[in-house]
Formats: C-alpha cells, sequence, structure tokens
C-alpha cells in the first residue's frame, strides 16, 4: 500500500499535490472569512484567461531543448510596440485589435530571431543569458519609451506633450474585446470570458496541431537529442531559432490579451518581471526544463492563478495581514527552484 501511494505522489508530483490540496482548503475556509467562493471562482477564471498564453509562449523553446524563457519580456516588448502603434493609429474596436496582433507579430518576429541567433551562440547556458537579454530589453524600452514619436493625447504625458505614459487605458478602443464576446453569466457573480478562453484553446490547439507536423517533429527531435537530430539532416540552429520566434510571437499575444482583460497597457519596468510566473506557472503544471505536455500548461495556469487568487482573499482576512505578495514571491521562486534542482539531480 506504501509502494502504491508513494507511486501514486510520484506520477502526480509532490509540489502540485500540495499546492492543489492547499488551493482546495482555501476555498474550503473562504466562506468562513467572508470570502465569496463564487466571486472567488470568477477570479480565477478571468486570471486564467489573461494569463493563460504567456505561460504557452514557454512551450516551444522548451521542446527545442533552449529551456526556460527567462527572456519571455522580448515577446511582451514586441505585444507592447503592437498595442501603442495600434492606439497611435487611432483604430478602435475589433479591427484595432487585430491591428495590435499584427504589428506584435512583425516585431515578435524580427526579436525572436535575433534572440535565438544569440541563444545559439550560447549553448547550455540559455536561461542565464536569456535573464539578462529580458532584463536589458526592458531597461531599453524604458528609454524609448520616452523618446519614441508618439502623439495621442490618450498615451503621452500631459505636462510635457511627449514620452509614453507608465499606464494607458484601452477603454474606448479594444478594452474587454475578447472577454465580452460571447461571455454569459453563471449566477449573479460569476462571468465567462469566453471570447479570450477560445482564444486560448485556439492557441493552444496551433501548437498542439504544430508538434504532430514534419516541422514539428523535427524541433522535438532536437530538444531530446541535437546530435541524433543532427545525423538525421536537421538544422539543429535554424530549428531553434524558429522555436524562439514562435515562443515569441505566442508570448506577444498573451499580453495583448493580458492588456485587453485588464484594460491597461502598462509599460517601462512592469514587464521586467513578467517571465517568473509564467515559467513557475508551467513548472507547477509538471513541466521540467527539458519535458512538457499541453496539460502542464492548463493545469499549471489553472494552479498557480488559482493561488495567487484565493490567497490574498483568504488569508489577509484569516490573519488580518497583506501576505499575499510574499506567497507569491515563494510559490514563484521556490517551483522555479524545484525544477533547477531536478535538472541538477538529473545530471550528476
Amino acid at each position: 500500500m506504501n509502494e502504491r501511494l508513494k507511486g501514486i505522489i510520484e506520477n502526480i508530483g509532490l509540489p502540485r499535490l500540495l499546492i492543489a490540496s492547499f488551493l482546495l482548503l482555501l476555498f474550503i475556509i473562504a466562506p468562513f472569512v467572508g470570502v465569496r467562493v463564487d466571486t472567488s471562482i470568477n477570479d480565477v477564471i478571468a486570471r486564467f484567461a489573461m494569463n493563460g498564453i504567456l505561460v504557452l509562449s514557454l512551450f516551444p523553446m522548451i521542446k527545442s531543448g533552449c529551456g526556460l524563457n527567462f527572456g519571455l519580456q522580448l515577446g511582451v516588448i514586441a505585444g507592447l510596440l503592437g498595442a501603442v502603434i495600434s492606439l497611435e493609429m487611432k483604430v478602435t474596436g475589433f479591427a484595432g485589435f487585430v491591428l495590435a496582433i499584427i504589428i506584435s507579430i512583425v516585431f515578435a518576429i524580427i526579436f525572436g530571431y535575433l534572440y535565438g541567433l544569440l541563444l545559439n551562440k550560447v549553448k547550455g547556458e540559455e536561461m542565464v543569458v536569456a535573464t539578462y537579454v529580458g532584463f536589458s530589453a526592458v531597461s531599453f524600452m524604458s528609454i524609448m519609451w520616452l523618446l519614441l514619436p508618439f502623439k495621442n493625447p490618450d498615451m503621452i504625458w500631459a505636462y510635457g506633450g511627449e514620452g509614453l505614459r507608465t499606464t494607458i487605458s484601452t477603454e474606448g478602443y479594444w478594452h474587454h474585446i475578447l472577454n465580452d464576446f460571447l461571455s454569459f453569466q453563471i449566477g449573479s457573480h460569476i462571468t465567462i470570458p469566453t471570447g479570450a478562453l477560445l482564444f486560448f484553446a485556439l492557441l493552444c490547439l496551433i501548437v498542439w496541431a504544430f508538434f504532430r507536423t514534419k516541422a514539428g517533429t523535427a524541433m522535438e527531435a532536437v530538444g531530446s537529442n541535437p546530435d541524433y537530430a543532427r545525423s538525421c539532416g536537421i538544422d539543429v540552429d535554424r530549428v531553434r531559432i524558429q522555436s524562439v520566434i514562435f515562443s515569441t510571437i505566442i508570448a506577444a499575444l498573451g499580453i495583448l490579451v493580458y492588456q485587453q482583460s485588464f484594460g491597461f497597457i502598462q509599460l517601462y519596468n512592469a514587464p521586467l518581471m513578467m517571465a517568473f510566473p509564467a515559467i513557475a506557472a508551467i513548472l507547477l503544471g509538471g513541466a521540467s526544463v527539458t519535458k512538457v505536455k499541453m496539460w502542464n500548461v492548463l493545469l499549471g495556469a489553472l494552479l498557480f492563478q488559482g493561488i495567487l487568487t484565493m490567497t490574498p482573499s483568504v488569508i489577509n482576512n484569516l490573519i488580518k495581514s497583506d501576505m499575499s505578495e510574499t506567497i507569491r514571491i515563494i510559490i514563484s521562486n521556490g517551483m522555479i527552484v524545484y525544477a533547477l534542482t531536478r535538472r541538477m539531480k538529473v545530471r550528476s
């Protein structure tokens, strides 16, 4: 019986089991500390739809052996550029959101290609280098947001007449353009953001289908055994660059979905730490540095956002103190450390 229990725990994964149990406990405690369960469920669903695509963006690079994408900020910056250019052109509604997507994809291809070239130069150290690439890109764009010649009064600083604001509202442009599409109510407090969930599902389907094509199989082969892939005539460096571009494009789309749901475009240092929650989520879902499946993305995003949603309301009401940020940091960084130490253990 002990061996069977041990096998179940190993299959599920101790971290996922503990987090899922903790999340269930939070839902059980919630009514007793004055927190509405239906409102909490609504928040979990909304955050899952907002953040899921950013978690999905890690999938291609893990598959190709490039590791966890600590340079996710490059994709985010591509999405931010698409968003602010769309607003600068004053295109509203669905057309404005589609325009932002098209522009973001163009920037994501450029950034992803250059990023991929760099990662090919530092094979084996991708995650370390990617971290500094992401941080450097955010710092560089903090300067560019002030210098780029945007003129839309809804975006620039009022007192100087130039430079983009730290936070720009999408109200009047494409706020909730996906969330409100085919949305419906369950009860009085649960709203299902159907459009955002469908968009997330569509991207998951595209990624899943891609890895069943010849190109996707080649990418997976490069990640599993680059020497064998090379012997089969696969251009390893080219495939790795393709995976980085793919990942950067998905990240750019992810931040656009996040912005239309959140209602604001956040610039300057806002993207600085965005890679860490996404990485923690996919690791929490059961992925590793070298292996990932689609259910890891879905489960990880759901569990991670569930914890981040329930912890502030329940724990704060319970102990009368704000511990939400502390717990978020512990979970995010703890899961990353756990994955990296597992990797080191396997190699030794």
